[in-house]
């Protein structure tokens, strides 16, 4: 994906999905990301993580914005897809409760946030769960998500590119 006018410093975006792809829809964050692989831009660096926070935090220092993609379980419909910013607001701490880790993607993003290191842009995209049992293969809600989310995070990845282009012209 190019831009018209894009210079040649370009932003340092990371992508993290985030799961464990042989927990069935935990996989889904990792999923997201594979698919994504072969048509982002070179300047997104494309991660896979388990979701232990302390990992995600070293990851996430010195970029200049994050997307990262979980699957979750709040009780809506399988397949929901829910879309955050956090920079704008706090992440529910349920939200993540399949993390096999007790400092998991929301504590990590709290605790940054206490500690003034959450990055200049942070999306999150979590995608409601419906089977965590051990096995692969997602739901099909999940499945039919998989495509949506991934094109939401390429339209992310303009905006954060412009806006993060624009801010280093102005410096």
């Amino acid at each position: 994906m190019k831009s018209e006018g894009v210079s040649e410093k370009k932003p340092r975006l990371l992508l993290i999905g985030v799961g464990n792809q042989y927990r069935k829809d935990d996989a889904a964050g990792l999923i997201v990301v594979r698919s994504l692989k072969n048509q982002a831009p070179a300047f997104l660096e494309i991660i896979e993580e388990s979701g232990e926070g302390a990992s995600l935090m070293e990851r996430w220092r010195e970029v200049d914005g994050v997307i990262m993609v979980d699957a979750v379980s709040s009780g809506a419909p399988p397949g929901t897809i829910h879309r955050l910013d956090a920079r704008r607001q706090s992440i529910p701490t349920d939200f993540f409760s399949y993390s096999t880790h007790a400092f998991s993607v929301a504590e990590a993003v709290e605790m940054a946030r206490i500690l003034d290191q959450l990055p200049p842009r942070m999306i999150i995209y979590g995608i409601e769960g419906e089977s965590f049992k051990f096995g692969t293969g997602l739901s099909p809600a999940l499945e039919s998500a998989v495509p949506q989310v991934a094109e939401s995070i390429l339209n992310d990845v303009e905006i954060m590119s412009k806006e993060t282009e624009r801010k280093q012209e102005r410096l």
